[in-house]
């Protein structure tokens, strides 16, 4: 059986058929969409099944050995439980807000700024959220924000869906910018460049999704009606996005521009409320109830979990104290080799049979490369494990006892359990698709078309969000492949590398980790197809224009693509 242990190299036309290899390498994809959202399978069913097929399909058709095949989904399942651990534990904070109380004195507090859901929609699911995904990402955004809206009285499938949307332009910089750290490792190309160009394309965006939002939960006159604040919304997000990508740095990048939209608007709506207050059909009928009235300590004290949350989060996310206490807790982040020098790459333990076994080739890379797999389990610094000590803080501080704690946490797990098994499914998939190659095989598709990649790679982007639920693996995965295209298209491989990144901020929202994160956060499990089929037209229409402004960056506006930047310090 030593022949299992052989290095293995990625076969990207096994069939001798480019569109028969695409089209094989597609099924797995094929059957979770289908079970998901024609047959409204469970999705932790449904990723089972597609999981499966990959495994199959990858030893079967692109001759990966069965121990590879079978390793790659167990790492990605084993990476799915630190995704969920940030799901369980945004949910169990959200728990204790409720059981003590303190959601209610939130609620009255945002409806003091505006009882407008349209106005909530931009301050919750845009704003807030932003704030969360630059300091956490990886389904954090989601998770929190959704809870919160139904906690104001959202309906839980409109909920979903306003946070799939919205949870989008802020994306590249998401997690303290790891998605922009990753896509300068693997393409070779300047952090500050990269930074800048996609603070070129996705303000754009920023100033289209806060509009797109208010438009899926209202009609075409109800947004209208709102068009100064949805202005001031976006504006002051894509400019301030803009500049702090473009002169500052790429980690803070959304904090900043949330923390300038949070203040703005709610600065602006001290001075302008709509005339109306737009609500739900479902609510129509009921009189909105009159607000009870409490202190600024009040106010603060029900705040105060989630401001515990976003101080650990953010602290979590500094390379600094992340390193430090990576160094300090866990034992396979540094490992010194034999001549005294730190081992390369990434931290972590070997992943047995998988690591360094895998090899990816021309042309999807420019030279042969293995591919690494470790395990990082940095238990202490996960973000999950940062929610979780803010949550246990905040029950501490709100007067809960150690046994009371306990108690909501096991009925958070309960409720979560099916929602758990589905994120630990779905990376298991998507782990599969990417050390098999058939994500590499997808990808090549859309390099055969010609002048028009500019387009089509923006899609690439979001297809590679859309199979990993994450626009760090994406640019792992195709951000040497953008490059190496657009050098063959004479096209400037900056604009494409960064358009990886920018188009695969709209996929998003239909990846099946944010839905099964939604569906989670939302108490939806078992509507994750319905709420597919909701968001699949946004994603691809909201790609589609990242696409057309990276055609006229390559095309009519060459001179704007950056090179040579530096941030200042």
């Amino acid at each position: 059986m030593n022949i299992l242990l052989m290095p293995w190299t990625q076969v990207y036309d096994p069939l001798h058929s480019w569109p028969l290899s695409t089209l094989v390498a597609a099924i797995p994809v094929i059957v979770l969409f289908y079970l998901l959202a024609v047959r409204g399978m469970a999705p932790q069913w449904a990723a089972m099944i597609g999981a499966a097929i990959a495994i199959i399909l990858a030893s079967a058709v692109f001759t990966m050995p069965v121990a590879l095949s079978g390793m790659s989904f167990a790492f990605g399942a084993a990476f799915g439980l630190k995704i969920a651990w940030i799901v369980v534990a945004a949910v169990f904070l959200y728990d204790i807000s409720v059981v003590t109380g303190q959601f209610e004195i939130m609620k009255d507090s945002v409806a003091a700024i505006s009882q407008d859901r349209r106005l909530q929609a931009l301050l919750v699911a845009f704003a807030f959220g932003a704030f969360v995904e630059g300091c956490a990402g990886f389904g954090a955004p989601v998770a929190i924000s959704g809870a919160f809206m139904i906690g104001l009285g959202f309906d839980p499938f409109n909920a979903a869906i306003l946070n799939l949307i919205a949870n989008t332009a802020p994306v590249a910089w998401g997690s303290i910018g790891t998605p922009l750290h990753t896509l300068a490792a693997v393409t070779g190309l300047p952090l500050a460049d990269l930074s800048a160009m996609t603070g070129r394309i996705l303000p754009f965006t920023s100033v289209i999704v806060p509009f797109w939002l208010v438009r899926v939960m209202s009609s075409w006159s109800a947004t209208i009606e709102v068009m100064p604040a949805i202005l001031v919304c976006g504006v002051s997000f894509a400019i301030t996005q803009f500049l702090w990508s473009n002169f500052v740095d790429s980690n803070l990048v959304d904090i900043a521009s949330a923390a300038a939209c949070l203040l703005t608007m709610l600065i602006f709506l001290r001075f302008w409320q709509p005339k109306t207050i737009w609500r739900f059909k479902h609510e129509a009928a009921a009189v909105v109830a009159e607000r009870k009235h409490y202190t600024r300590a009040q106010i603060l004290r029900a705040w105060m979990p989630f401001l515990i949350l976003t101080i650990f989060v953010l602290l979590w996310g500094l390379p600094a104290i992340k390193g430090t206490l990576n160094r300090a807790t866990t034992p396979s982040f540094a490992v010194t080799l034999p001549d005294g020098k730190p081992r390369p790459g990434p931290p972590g333990w070997d992943v047995p049979l998988l690591h360094n076994q895998v090899f990816r080739d021309k042309p999807v890379v420019a030279d042969r490369a293995p591919e690494a797999a470790r395990y990082d389990f940095n238990w202490l610094t996960m973000t999950g494990t940062a929610a979780f000590l803010a949550a246990l803080v905040s029950g501490l501080l709100l007067g809960l006892k150690p046994a009371k704690l306990l108690s909501i946490l096991l009925h958070t797990l309960k409720r979560m359990r099916f929602a758990v098994l589905a994120i630990v499914c779905m990376l298991g998939l998507g782990f599969v698709t990417r050390y098999s190659g058939m994500d590499a095989v997808l990808g090549l598709a859309f390099t055969r078309t010609g002048w028009l990649f500019p387009f089509f790679g923006t899609f690439l982007g979001w297809l590679g969000v859309a199979l990993t639920g994450s626009d760090t693996s994406s640019n792992a995965l195709f951000g040497s492949l953008q490059r190496i295209t657009a050098e063959q298209l004479r096209i400037d491989p900056v604009l494409m590398a960064s358009a990886n990144s920018a188009g695969g901020v709209m996929g998003k929202m239909i990846d099946a980790q944010s839905i099964v994160v939604a569906t989670a956060a939302t108490n939806q499990v078992g509507n994750e197809g319905k709420i597919l089929r909701a968001v699949m037209w946004h994603s691809i229409v909201l790609a589609a224009i990242v696409g057309v402004i990276v055609m006229l960056f390559a095309y009519v506006f060459q001179s704007a693509v950056p090179h040579g930047l530096t941030f200042t310090k």
